[in-house]
């Protein structure tokens, strides 16, 4: 990790896309301001650590859901006919 002393203005520049600057310091607070283009996600780091925890509970499955999303497809399609 690289670890960075910034003061109220300055600055860190990464890649030739993203500038990330100190807006104001208050207290135990650091406001940042980042400039990136569009196409680049930026998130808070807890938000995004509660995005990929969500991501892999969607990912899991077990068998028994399944059964039973078989079970409820069989028993629309029974219904259709």
């Amino acid at each position: 990790m690289l670890v960075l002393t910034r003061k109220k203005g300055e600055g860190v520049i990464i890649g030739d896309d993203i500038e990330i600057e100190v807006v104001e310091i208050k207290g135990g607070t650091v406001r940042l301001g980042l400039t990136a283009p569009k196409d680049k996600k930026i998130y808070r780091q807890e938000v995004y650590l509660k995005i990929q925890e969500e991501n892999k509970k969607a990912s899991e499955w077990k068998a028994s859901s399944l059964d039973s999303l078989l079970a409820s497809a069989n028993i629309a399609t029974k219904e259709s006919k």
